[in-house]
């Protein structure tokens, strides 16, 4: 999730309106996702979050219908902890990562962490770190801290914490990128890492190379493709909705992506999917992942 996406989140789910999902196709429905990747295939929830206000239910349903059986937190959708948990649970869903801002990381982690396990997680992911100004050395070494502070009370409330990276992190600095940066200055044992392909490619990394030097500390993937012909700058963080096109079909290599994520024993791997046309987007991502062959 981007920043734009972050501080507009309340707006858009105070914004929407109660009419209904639009209908999915029975041509979106897939059977149980099953791939050679060695692990699950979840969704992050964000990816239908202009579906998800309007009704909780059934587009959860539609998720267990595209095949999913685990997805990954990233709000409550105007309801409750216990509602949407019990929206999940009839759906069979099961939720075991939360992305939660650092603003709450900060200054509510024992509300954070309590509703994180009451949706059923054992992990929480923080997406975007703050910038008041570009993120620089010190920044980084200054956010590196507060992960281990947030990793460490994590850990006591029996949580696993992750960084979530974006694009600002891969510009260069003494240690090679910020993100080696951040790297080094954290608890190698207790800071994880969720690598998103897509901005980690867009922000002038190259995926492949990330997840094989940080294998040990990488637990999940958010695996979006970067369109053809959209050109890549260090540094760059935010995409927009068009940039965003279904896995297998854009610039990142994800063949290569997959066999080093396989190589590193990432735990579970989440479709994200920030285009304008999510619902046709994602079960075509989803094929893409069942016909993968290492």
């Amino acid at each position: 999730m981007h920043k734009s996406s972050r501080r507009e989140f309340l707006g858009v789910l105070a914004a929407v309106g109660a009419s209904a999902v639009p209908a999915i196709g029975a041509a979106a429905t897939q059977n149980e996702i099953t791939t050679a990747l060695n692990a699950p295939v979840g969704l992050q929830l964000w990816s239908l979050r202009d579906y998800l206000p309007r009704d909780l239910p059934g587009t959860l349903k539609k998720i267990r219908d595209m095949g999913f059986r685990e997805v990954e937190g990233a709000g409550l959708w105007k309801h409750s902890v216990k509602e949407l948990r019990a929206a999940m649970d009839a759906n069979g869903l099961k939720c075991r990562s939360a992305h939660v801002g650092f603003e709450q990381l900060r200054d509510d982690p024992s509300g954070a962490f309590g509703e994180a396990k009451a949706l059923g997680a054992t992990g929480v992911v923080c997406p975007w770190i703050p910038q008041e100004k570009p993120f620089d050395h010190a920044a980084a070494l200054k956010y590196a801290e507060a992960f281990n502070t947030f990793a460490t009370a994590a850990d006591r409330a029996g949580l696993q914490f992750a960084y979530h990276c974006h694009g600002y992190e891969f510009v260069p600095s003494p240690e090679g990128t910020l993100f080696d940066t951040l790297a080094g200055a954290t608890d190698p044992k207790r800071v994880m890492f969720q690598i998103d392909v897509f901005h980690a490619l867009f922000g002038g990394a190259d995926p492949v190379r990330l997840i094989e030097r940080y294998s040990a500390r990488v637990t999940s993937l958010h695996l979006k493709d970067l369109k053809k012909g959209v050109p890549i700058k260090a540094g760059t963080a935010i995409g927009t909705p068009e940039m965003d096109v279904p896995l297998g079909t854009g610039q990142v290599d994800m063949p290569n992506v997959l066999k080093a994520a396989i190589k590193a024993g990432v735990k579970i791997y989440y479709i994200e999917d920030e285009s304008a046309a999510p619902l046709e987007h994602i079960p075509q991502s989803v094929t893409y992942l069942k016909q993968f062959r290492p």
